[in-house]
């Protein structure tokens, strides 16, 4: 047996908010459009050859109840005016029949974009460590970015971010996946 591997993947997020941590993690998933789902959660590689379609696309092809295959990132507090952020980010390759990068990142205390910024620059680290693309992991995004479009081999990357502030003392969930559809 070869394997199961994904033909299209696509990015969403969510945020939810309950007195339980259960209920407000199941609201973000529902915020997200995936709580229909039996997800699975997987390590970070982006298959090759795999076409990223869009949240609604993606959405529509979704089975009630399957097993559904995703890498996600979720973040979960009731400390009020915490800041959370859940981010995944993507780098894919110029040559589409190789495999590309997913990170996950969670943190308090980040706005969205500096979330997003870092798993972005996660995914690219990981993929660039894969291409024989050698760098300063202390430099700053900008620079990193810069040297990978030189380099031609990393042609993409991306994100996908969910922040929000604590408004009570309920709990409250941010999530971001990237998801699998076969």
């Amino acid at each position: 047996m070869k394997g199961l591997v994904p033909k299209k993947i696509f990015f969403t997020k969510g945020v939810g908010t309950h007195r339980d941590e259960l209920h407000s993690f199941e609201r973000s998933l529902r915020d997200a459009g995936i709580e229909r789902c039996n997800l699975v959660q997987v390590s970070s590689i982006f298959p090759p050859n795999c076409k990223m379609i869009s949240k609604t696309q993606g959405l529509k092809e979704l089975v009630s109840g399957a097993i559904t295959f995703c890498v996600m990132s979720r973040c979960c507090s009731n400390e009020p005016k915490r800041l959370l952020a859940a981010s995944v980010g993507c780098a894919l390759p110029a040559d589409q029949r190789s495999y590309g990068y997913i990170s996950e990142h969670h943190a308090f205390g980040q706005t969205e974009k500096q979330a997003g910024d870092y798993a972005e620059d996660l995914a690219a680290a990981m993929l660039a460590s894969t291409l024989g693309i050698d760098f300063d992991v202390d430099e700053s995004w900008d620079a990193k970015k810069k040297f990978f479009k030189i380099s031609g081999k990393i042609v993409r990357t991306r994100n996908v971010t969910q922040s929000t502030i604590v408004k009570n003392s309920s709990y409250t969930t941010v999530i971001a996946a990237a998801v699998y559809i076969f």
